[in-house]
């Protein structure tokens, strides 16, 4: 099996001159719940070469056994430096795509048309599409095969308004999450604030917060063996 991992090329946080990125947390612990499974897994993003992480994820108390484990292993911080650019990827050669968080998502990946264009293809193909934390963002202008957004009447979850509020980010990001999956005709549901909570629908999976990254690309494994 092979999947594609798309991660932010956008580091700037807002107007606040603080950085963002990706958050390590939902990039490892999917990463190695997929590479220990034996899939093969290719890391893109919108301008290749290292993505940036967001500073707050490599903090002490963001650390995880995934965190802890990427921290010492040095091939897999070489394979990310190298990422591939996301024009150059097609979903032909995959089985499915995983879209881990972090702010960052929310400026590049929302309005990337090669990245909008790249869902739509893989959902269209019948192939699981999987998000976790602000990476429902990258669905806002996504479309199903009908013409309507392709998150209307799913299930879905995502980085919660009452977690953004209390990272204080509220008037920060360009939009709300969860407001806009809802105004999108999402049928956006949530588990407690930092506690695992994923929703999937059809080929559709999403995952609220960080605590929630694991979860989500076991649900992304079990979904892929069911449509083998």
């Amino acid at each position: 099996m092979k999947v594609l991992i798309v991660l932010t090329s956008h580091s700037e946080l807002g107007n606040t001159g603080k950085k963002t990125g990706f958050w390590i947390e939902e990039f490892a612990a999917p990463y190695y719940v997929m590479a220990d499974a034996g899939v093969e897994l290719t890391i893109a993003s919108p301008g290749g070469g290292q993505p940036p992480i967001d500073p707050k994820s490599e903090a002490p108390d963001a650390q995880t056994p995934a965190t802890k484990r990427f921290n010492m292993d040095q091939d897999l911080k070489d394979k990310l430096s190298h990422t591939v650019k996301l024009s150059g990827v097609s979903q032909a050669d995959y089985d499915a795509v995983f879209y881990p968080g972090g702010h960052g998502p929310l400026w590049d990946l929302a309005n990337d048309e090669k990245s909008i264009a790249l869902i739509e293809d893989f959902y269209k193909h019948n192939k699981p599409v999987a998000f976790v934390c602000h990476a429902p963002g990258a669905l806002i202008k996504v479309k199903a095969p009908n013409g309507e957004p392709l998150v209307k009447g799913k299930a879905v979850t995502g980085f919660s308004n009452t977690e953004e509020e209390a990272v204080g980010l509220t008037n920060v990001v360009p939009f709300l999450l969860e407001d806009e999956l809802k105004k999108l005709g999402g049928t956006y549901s949530k588990g407690s604030d930092w506690g695992s909570f994923v929703k999937k629908d059809g080929l559709l999976i999403t995952g609220q917060n960080p605590g929630s990254s694991e979860d989500a690309a076991k649900l992304l494994l079990k979904t892929l063996k069911e449509t083998k």
